[in-house]
């Protein structure tokens, strides 16, 4: 999910402690709680700061190790610890750390829910597990949220019992959009005029509850990118990989490397210059306004050397603005 996302579930998740009689009963352990679930479910992000490293290395390694199991009870020890030095030890550590955890472990679960997915299940597997249910800004998840921290701030409800129903609430809606994910899938190839037995087909959650991104994987290497409303689908867009050499040498980059391993959907483009070859990855899942922003760009050579690249999210001027600044 995204931060403010992550920020008011934190915040959420101090209210829920209400319904801890050691919490409710001290507000200095209620204090230290709300700090360690804020900073619980702001943690395994930290790994933003590998983009000072740069967009391969942020892309490779952003919701990977730093949202594995280990690193879930690193987080918790780490903040607890922290919290118990600023308090000098007079915590609860099995209360306070409870609820730590608990936040650090929901925001991992949370982020599943998305098209950009974590590496949850590291160290026992190095997979992006993204569900496609969840967008990654919910705006019911968001207001809800909210709304509960403005009535519990305004002291108008009993956090101890404004919490658990939301949290209730919360749980059906998850339940009700996975449902409905699933059901979206199944429907897809009746709803399709071109469907094909071989054909592969995906639902990607929009800010709309309403309306899905769909892009179908063909055997034959194609994207057919496209955009479910209700019961209509439409395609817009249709991606044929190419398969010239250049492609292949491509592969070989750290960078084109990083942005395959993180992604399923990456399809390749070649244009020759008299100069040499301009390959580009694009993650088929993110098409805007008629393109595709989420890229990773390897310029070459005749001799299939590298002379510029890039791995991020660009507009085709501003692309070509940084590549022009990489070259020369």
């Amino acid at each position: 999910m995204d931060t403010g996302t992550h920020l008011v579930m934190g915040i959420g998740l101090a209210g829920l402690a209400m319904v801890d009689p050691v919490v409710a009963a001290n507000p200095t352990i209620l204090t230290a709680v709300l700090i360690g679930t804020v900073a619980g479910s702001q943690a395994p992000d930290l790994d933003n700061l590998l983009r000072l490293k740069g967009n391969a290395c942020y892309i490779r390694n952003h919701r990977g190790i730093s949202h594995s199991i280990p690193a879930i009870f690193i987080w918790a020890i780490a903040i607890t610890g922290l919290l118990q030095l600023l308090y000098k030890g007079s915590l609860p550590w099995l209360h306070v750390g409870g609820w730590v955890l608990l936040s650090v472990a929901l925001h991992v679960f949370t982020d599943l829910f998305n098209a950009y997915g974590t590496q949850a299940m590291r160290p026992f597997n190095e997979t992006w597990i993204s569900w496609n249910i969840i967008h990654i800004f919910d705006p019911v998840l968001f207001t809800v949220h909210i709304i509960a921290i403005l009535l519990w701030s305004a002291n108008l409800v009993n956090p101890a019992m404004l919490f658990p129903i939301m949290y209730l609430f919360l749980t059906v809606y998850f339940i009700w959009r996975t449902i409905t994910a699933k059901r979206t899938v199944k429907w897809l190839p009746s709803l399709d005029k071109t469907h094909k037995k071989s054909d592969t087909y995906f639902a990607i959650p929009t800010i709309s509850l309403s309306i899905w991104n769909i892009v179908k994987q063909s055997t034959d290497g194609t994207f057919s990118v496209g955009n479910l409303r209700g019961r209509s689908l439409k395609w817009l867009d249709k991606v044929q990989c190419s398969s010239h050499p250049a492609v292949e040498k491509s592969k070989n980059d750290a960078g084109i490397r990083s942005f395959r391993y993180f992604t399923s959907f990456a399809c390749a483009d070649v244009k020759e210059h008299s100069w040499g070859y301009e390959v580009r990855w694009s993650d088929v899942r993110y098409r805007h306004r008629k393109q595709y922003p989420f890229v990773a760009v390897l310029l070459m050579n005749k001799q299939f050397e590298t002379v510029g690249s890039y791995v991020g999210w660009l507009s085709d001027d501003r692309l070509m603005k940084r590549l022009r600044m990489d070259t020369y």
